[in-house]
């Protein structure tokens, strides 16, 4: 059942053609609209906040899935036209097909959008908890983006680090004033020798503790190859 909105009579109940389903059934195809549901669904099912693996197989079924309604609905409107009949009056099986494509296609996109957006948002949010170069991200995350995300994340984190150069401002520092501007850190992963922190060379080996600038530590602590020492 379908609900339509006339201006003239307000909201109407439709029935479609049920033939229309047993038919997409038969020949081994989901429902209208499933497989947009499924591509939101997993974009859920991962944490809040948290990436899941970019679902290229099913995106590109629900894109081919919008390109069959699109064709269906055109090829239905063309055929209610050279019979002569009124789209906006004439209600017969065509009438519903194409409406039921309609309705099909514009879900599909939503999922489309909701699904390409959100994960967008959390890519950028990426470049300020985590770093703005690519190679900064964990190996685990970098796994779940795209070819198109990397070089979205590229590109977002390019921006930022323009407008943070003219402005002269470090934005991917902690909003609020540290106590102490010195933190105690253990390394967890061998970082190797002769890395440059506040102009000068150390050697963060694994597990060794090293007493450094907060700003200096941060960027580290993100990528989890540092943790703080409180206490």
């Amino acid at each position: 059942m379908v609900s339509v909105a006339r201006p003239d009579v307000g909201p109407i109940r439709v029935e479609p053609d049920p033939t229309l389903t047993i038919n997409r059934i038969s020949k081994g195809k989901e429902m209208h609209g499933r497989l947009g549901s499924r591509l939101v669904k997993g974009l859920a099912s991962g944490e809040k906040g948290q990436l899941t693996h970019f679902n290229d197989e099913l995106l590109n079924e629900v894109i081919k899935e919008c390109s069959e309604n699109f064709l269906a609905l055109q090829s239905l409107i063309r055929k209610m036209q050279e019979e002569g009949l009124d789209f906006q009056t004439t209600r017969n099986a065509d009438h519903y097909g194409a409406l039921i494509n309609h309705l099909s296609l514009i879900r599909n996109k939503r999922c489309l959008m909701a699904y390409v957006y959100n994960r967008a948002e959390m890519i950028q949010n990426l470049a300020w908890t985590v770093g703005l170069r690519l190679f900064e991200l964990p190996e685990e995350i970098q796994e779940k983006l795209s070819h198109l995300e990397k070089d979205y994340f590229k590109r977002h984190s390019a921006a930022l680090e323009s407008y943070m150069s003219k402005v002269d401002l470090n934005l991917n520092v902690d909003m609020v004033p540290p106590k102490d501007p010195y933190i105690k850190v253990r390394v967890l992963d061998d970082l190797g020798e002769g890395i440059v922190v506040s102009d000068k060379a150390a050697n963060f080996a694994r597990h060794s503790m090293h007493f450094l600038k907060r700003t200096d530590a941060e960027p580290y602590i993100s990528r989890g190859l540092m943790e703080e020492l409180t206490g």
